[in-house]
């Protein structure tokens, strides 16, 4: 210091002045609190039973579980029906701080963006910076042409950032039915994976994702081993059109939703992980990291307040953020009330630049490492989603238990457990069950009244149609 005095760098215990923490006098004081009931009734559960401890110990040190990369990819989903207007937005997420972009394709002009040919997504993606910001792609059925789209969109440039998210699997399962065999589905987008992961060696082939079944009901275990089981149906579908086994899972992302529960998210996400890691191994790939792209779960919004959907939203993107997701896609607060204005769209993106660029929650690996909570609940979660990931494989695969119903039967006990919880009053939602707001300030919603459709190359293989029981998506509100 400049008056020649020296800096005190001591440093000063921040538990300094309390008394060293006793689990004994935890537990006495606790036990008087009770006033005679027993401790497990602190004990919560998981919708799949998991316990939820009221006190965890420090847990021993052990490897970090989190993304190869610091941060995270902003990804802003694109929907407008519009193909100008969605490239209007487009560019406007990327100026205003997205890193990616999510293109949801729909050329009935419906649930997304009225593209039906290279030309329409050419459109969409004019002035994109296709080798700086990665575009993946939601086109469920059509996602083998629209990957051809993708492909021709990037002129063959290796350095384009490109997902094409082929997941015929989720669309089969969301919608209950394939246009064509769903075998046949897979065939084909492996084959049209397999070729274009040469031109774009860095792209992301399958998304393998468990959101339809969180989004009718399913609890974690249920979501994660839907995602491993549908990335090792890729997988194989991948070295059958000639890619050897490690590029193969190489080229699988992970799909995952992320509710307002963040503890049991950051966990999940975790389990994610060890769950990846173990299957790869078990198909002799070494060092093959996961990839995680997590989208904000639609069941938890609500359209009697939807204002209260922004503190959900938070409190799911930093369970994204620490749970180590590669890629975040967040909702907007009006999503349960129709398309969001550009007003609902800053404010999803915000949320996560706040957390990235300002709280810094990406510079951390694994900030969930050594917590006791954290911890066990991350081991108990994966144990759980391999002893399902095992129920699938035995039932046939991942098809086999859609098609007999495996998996909608599970989702559905976890919905029932929901409403029952509901009943209860043990989940309570913000603005609905609990502080219902009279009288507020409406949300705006976007109007949108282009609906023209698109010409579009049906999607539609030989054969006779597949089946399965649907995973309906549910909302909470609805539940109760």
């Amino acid at each position: 210091m400049s008056d020649g005095s020296t800096r005190d760098t001591s440093i000063v215990p921040l538990a300094a002045g309390f008394p060293a923490p006793d689990r004994a006098a935890w537990l006495a004081l606790v036990e008087r609190t009770l006033k005679g009931a027993p401790l497990a009734t602190l004990t919560r559960r998981t919708l799949e039973g998991l316990p939820i401890e009221p006190l965890y110990e420090a847990a021993p040190a052990a490897p970090a579980i989190g993304r190869a990369a610091p941060g995270w990819d902003v990804r802003a989903t694109v929907r407008h029906p519009d193909p100008v207007l969605a490239n209007t937005e487009a560019l406007e997420e990327l100026a205003q701080g997205a890193q990616s972009l999510l293109l949801r394709l729909d050329p009935t002009g419906q649930t997304g963006v009225a593209a039906g040919s290279a030309d329409d997504l050419a459109q969409v993606l004019d002035g994109v910076l296709l080798d700086v910001a990665t575009v993946a792609l939601d086109a469920g059925f059509l996602g083998a042409a629209a990957a051809d789209w993708l492909g021709a969109a990037a002129k063959g440039a290796p350095a384009a950032q490109l997902s094409f998210h082929l997941d015929p699997l989720s669309a089969f399962a969301a919608a209950g039915a394939s246009p064509g065999p769903i075998e046949a589905h897979l065939i084909s987008a492996a084959a049209v994976a397999a070729r274009l992961a040469e031109p774009y060696p860095r792209a992301s082939l399958f998304l393998a994702s468990g959101r339809a079944a969180h989004e009718a009901g399913a609890g974690e275990a249920l979501e994660l081993a839907m995602a491993a089981a549908a990335a090792l149906a890729y997988a194989k579908a991948l070295v059958r059109a000639g890619l050897p086994m490690a590029a193969a899972f190489g080229g699988v992302t992970l799909g995952l939703a992320v509710d307002a529960d963040a503890f049991l998210c950051i966990a999940k996400l975790r389990a994610a992980r060890r769950v990846w890691g173990r299957l790869v191994g078990a198909c002799g790939v070494a060092d093959a990291e996961a990839r995680i792209e997590v989208r904000s779960s639609g069941r938890m919004l609500t359209a009697a307040d939807p204002w209260t959907n922004m503190i959900r939203l938070t409190a799911a993107a930093f369970a994204g953020a620490v749970g180590g997701a590669d890629a975040l896609a967040l909702g907007a607060f009006t999503d349960a009330l129709g398309p969001p204005t550009g007003f609902a769209r800053r404010q999803s993106r915000n949320i996560q630049l706040v957390m990235k660029e300002e709280a810094n929650l990406g510079r951390v690996v694994d900030p969930g490492a050594g917590g006791g909570y954290v911890e066990a609940l991350t081991d108990e979660v994966a144990r759980a989603a391999w002893a399902q990931l095992q129920q699938i494989e035995a039932a046939g695969g991942i098809v086999a238990a859609l098609e007999r119903g495996l998996i909608a039967d599970l989702a559905g006990a976890g919905r029932a457990e929901l409403a029952a919880r509901l009943a209860r009053r043990e989940v309570k939602i913000l603005g609905v069950t609990d502080f219902p707001t009279e009288g507020g300030r409406p949300a705006e919603v976007a109007t949108t009244t282009h609906r023209q459709g698109a010409a579009a190359p049906s999607p539609r293989l030989p054969g006779a149609d597949s089946h399965c029981p649907p995973l309906a998506p549910v909302r909470l509100e609805a539940l109760a």
